[in-house]
């Protein structure tokens, strides 16, 4: 994820988060996971989150891109997109992740695009779409996260790697 400077934020959202001292492609960056994964995020507003993923090192026993490397991507993707939604005052939290596995892939990379199908005060749902480099659909996912209010207790919420002081 070393390649995260790269990703494309809305200017507002970046001055919204920098004022907290908040490094968002830090924050954006999957964590250890997609580190480990290769997750790879290029745009995110709350309106359109995308990202990339490697298929070698994410395979099963059979050399297929895992069902669950699939799932990271998109509910990375989404919960990206639903904190953006949520802005500073919310944490977005995982409730349901639904995957549609189309077709494999053996390698390459695949690419994850969330888009909204629902953005409300307390939840916020993302369909996310996974292709292949010839653009075949490979997975269909749809995330909701529940968007709950931050309190004076939930400043050890937000990643280390996401705060300017800690960098």
């Amino acid at each position: 994820m070393g390649e995260q400077q790269h990703v494309k934020f809305p200017q507002e959202v970046i001055d919204e988060y920098a004022a907290l001292g908040v490094d968002l492609p830090a924050l954006f960056s999957a964590g250890h996971l997609g580190t480990r994964m290769g997750v790879r995020i290029l745009e995110a507003s709350a309106d359109r989150v995308v990202g990339t993923m490697p298929v070698e090192g994410n395979t099963q026993p059979y050399g297929l891109l895992h069902g669950g490397a699939s799932a990271v991507l998109a509910e990375t993707l989404g919960s990206i997109g639903a904190m953006l939604h949520g802005g500073i005052t919310r944490i977005a939290v995982g409730v349901d992740l639904n995957c549609t596995h189309h077709r494999g892939v053996r390698d390459g990379q695949v690419t994850g695009v969330a888009t909204p199908v629902h953005r409300g005060r307390s939840t916020a749902t993302y369909e996310i779409v996974i292709t292949d480099e010839q653009g075949k659909r490979v997975c269909s996912a749809r995330l909701t996260c529940m968007l709950k209010e931050v309190g004076a207790n939930d400043a050890a919420v937000l990643p280390d790697a996401g705060r300017a002081d800690n960098a």
